[in-house]
């Protein structure tokens, strides 16, 4: 016999043993459903960035060279801050399973300082986030681009990489930016490279401790391919731009798809974090104001804490594929 709606005792969703299917809420269930669409769709921009890394692997940028820089401190220090941005966030994921782990015991005023801990580590992580991406777009070497559009580096006797005004002759140039009220009406374009592809020419032919690298990698070492004098002179006779930073269009660092992907990839983890944060915030005033208190549970934090989870374990995935491997 069949089963009606009056069989079903009150507060039962469905004819089973339990109050909600698989002992989930319908609020928890539809959490699982989005972070599993949302998984798939970060699962698919790694997939293509892995693509075409593997496409470009002999010209792919250096993750060592590019992600170099540490707030206050000047030099060299490799993924240095990447990974105190990745312990900060994972850190933020410690804090809210403590924070679920004290609603379940109703303890509000840890969970008010576990939430408190969590949102604090979030906004240092898209702090750090966008400190990263200034210093990406400003850049700091500067490059020249061929006419066939690959992107060449100066290095000095030690092969180590070295800034365009290091050795840019001093000579006088007339290049001046456009603007919407200087040139073309309504045209405008990006700053200026702080040297003219003169003065990198003239620079290089005079200072012969100077050398060039081009985007491939030696399979051997690891590192970019730096070629004879005679060589780059042929490569200068090409050169079309000289660039510095990063964009949509050019990037100093090598393949425009780098750039493109880094932009794409961490902004869109990015905007989720920041969405988690706004969330969180939300979640920790009603905490305050002892809103869960007297429903008698805490589950919304624990639905916010299942996306939180989720973000950072996505984050692990980009910094595993994108800056380590």
């Amino acid at each position: 016999m069949e089963a009606t709606v009056a069989d079903i005792p009150k507060g039962k969703t469905w004819n089973g043993g339990g109050a909600e299917p698989f002992g989930a809420s319908y609020g928890k269930m539809m959490m699982w459903f989005f972070i599993m669409s949302d998984a798939l769709t970060f699962s698919g921009f790694i997939g293509a960035y892995g693509l075409m890394r593997f496409k470009f692997l002999e010209t792919w940028p250096i993750a060592d060279e590019v992600f170099t820089h540490v707030p206050f401190i000047h030099g060299h220090y490799p993924m240095y801050y990447v990974a105190f941005m990745t312990f900060v966030l994972i850190f933020s994921s410690v804090t809210m399973v403590l924070a679920v782990d004290a609603g379940k015991h109703m303890n509000k005023a840890k969970v008010t300082l576990y939430m408190f801990l969590t949102i604090i580590g979030g906004l240092i992580f898209l702090g750090s986030q966008a400190w990263e991406w200034k210093n990406f777009i400003s850049g700091t070497y500067g490059a020249v681009i061929l006419n066939d559009g690959k992107v060449v580096q100066f290095v000095d006797e030690t092969g180590h990489q070295v800034t365009l005004e290091s050795f840019a002759a001093n000579v006088p140039t007339e290049r001046v930016q456009h603007t919407r009220s200087n040139g073309l009406w309504f045209v405008s374009e990006p700053a200026l490279a702080p040297v003219s592809m003169e003065q990198v020419k003239k620079g290089f032919a005079a200072n012969p401790n100077i050398n060039l690298r081009i985007e491939k990698i030696d399979p051997a070492t690891k590192k970019k391919i730096i070629v004879s004098k005679e060589q780059a002179n042929a490569y200068l006779a090409n050169a079309k731009e000289v660039v510095k930073g990063a964009n949509l269009r050019v990037n100093e660092y090598g393949k425009t798809l780098f750039a493109d992907f880094f932009f794409f990839i961490t902004g869109f983890h990015g905007f989720h974090v920041f969405s988690g944060i706004l969330i969180n915030i939300i979640i920790f005033f009603n905490v305050i104001l002892g809103t869960y208190q007297q429903r008698g549970h805490y589950e919304m934090v624990e639905k916010v804490g299942l996306y939180w989870h989720f973000v950072d374990l996505v984050w692990v995935f980009v910094f595993t594929f994108f800056y380590l491997i």
